[in-house]
């Protein structure tokens, strides 16, 4: 028998859906698309003239938190020519880094990060951060389609001035396709539900919140529905909510996500 035979589940990614369904069927198992990304794009004007404002107050601390959007914004920097000031900016202040991606890009450009989490995650980079003197000092922060909670309140809580670029903007979705979801999830239609990105967790965590559909949800993912999570930072989110169990791949790739559901059902099965 195959790994995910007999296994039905929701796919909340907009981008690769056909690949990941390809990989569930040659799995033995079935799938439907229930997107929860939304819709991101870039002000790029927008934001080129929010990020030139705050180079040239010099922050005392970067922090950059993906890869994409720290590649973004040089490239905005060089095109809207103040990258100079930037690189000026960045060599006399400190550089803190989440995730690996984004510390290629850094290298990419000539930057090591002073302060580099260990794990990934949002969570490792604030240990990492603890004994930083952080009480008046300026802090750019880079997002990358929402805003980052426990983040700011922990800058917020050391006494930082925080200024938060986001270079690319969330729009949430359509909250009946969301609502349709929840329902369909909690009347049994699924064994699990997968997720790629946090926004995904977090847009189902707010509607499920907005409408008194969150304990129930939280009871259905720690008794039936199992939680399935691209990579660390997608984990992060979903514990954040109160998620605890969560089944996630130590390699962070679509294909290994649904190797590791399907270990996780046959082991739990057998």
């Amino acid at each position: 028998m195959k790994s995910l035979t007999n296994c039905h589940i929701a796919l909340t990614a907009s981008r690769k859906t056909e690949e990941m369904q390809t990989i569930i069927r040659k799995q033995g198992g079935t799938s439907e698309v229930r997107s929860l990304q939304g819709t991101v794009f870039l002000a790029e004007l927008e934001v080129a003239e929010e990020f030139k404002e705050t180079i040239l107050k010099k922050p005392d601390i970067f922090i950059f938190t993906t890869g994409i959007g720290t590649e973004t914004l040089f490239r905005l920097a060089e095109k809207e020519k103040f990258d100079a000031q930037l690189f000026e900016a960045l060599k006399q202040s400190t550089i803190a880094a989440r995730g690996y991606k984004t510390h290629a890009v850094l290298k990419k450009y000539g930057f090591t990060p002073d302060l580099r989490d260990e794990d990934g995650t949002t969570s490792g980079l604030i240990k990492v951060m603890e004994n930083v003197p952080l009480e008046d000092k300026r802090v750019m922060v880079q997002l990358h389609g929402m805003n980052a909670p426990v983040l700011h309140s922990f800058l917020e809580e050391k006494g930082a001035t925080i200024k938060e670029i986001l270079p690319y903007q969330h729009i949430s979705v359509n909250e009946g396709d969301v609502l349709i979801l929840l329902d369909e999830l909690l009347n049994g239609r699924y064994d699990a539900i997968a997720f790629t990105t946090a926004i995904q967790a977090r847009e189902l965590f707010t509607i499920a919140s907005k409408y008194d559909k969150k304990q129930s949800l939280l009871t259905l993912f720690e008794e039936g529905v199992l939680a399935v999570s691209v990579g660390k930072v997608t984990s992060e989110e979903l514990h954040s909510h109160g998620v605890k169990r969560v089944v996630s791949p130590e390699i962070e790739r679509m294909g290994a996500m649904f190797v590791e559901l399907g270990n996780y059902m046959k082991q739990t099965k057998g």
